[in-house]
């Protein structure tokens, strides 16, 4: 895999807007968002996209479900509602070739979205 900007952030090289971080997930605000609560969930370790997980690998996207959930009733607005999507590909939309969790909220999200 290269090295992306999720893993520069990883490391600290640059900056990000952390809002969340354990041993095995960072989440921080999108540079562009897309909704008033924009925050990406990543894994540290390194996966190109959602077609290089194997079996062994639920475990580690299950947390980062998890992770989104936890921070979402910490901030207050799980029970009003909120969207989880993860891109896989370019078609798919994703443009960081490291999966990412993408958590939506802060207005009445409709789909198809717009």
């Amino acid at each position: 895999m290269t090295d992306t900007l999720f893993a520069k952030i990883i490391r600290r090289e640059i900056p990000a807007d952390i809002v969340y971080e354990d041993d095995e997930v960072l989440a921080f605000r999108d540079i562009n968002p897309q909704a008033p609560v924009h925050v990406l969930f990543i894994p540290k370790r390194p996966f190109a996209t959602l077609n290089d997980l194997g079996d062994d690998d639920a475990t580690l996207v299950g947390k980062l479900v998890v992770a989104a959930v936890r921070w979402a009733k910490a901030q207050g607005f799980a029970q009003d509602g909120y969207r989880v999507v993860m891109n896989c590909n370019r078609d798919g939309g994703q443009t960081v070739f490291h999966i990412h969790l993408h958590l939506l909220a802060g207005r009445a999200l409709h789909w198809p979205p717009g």
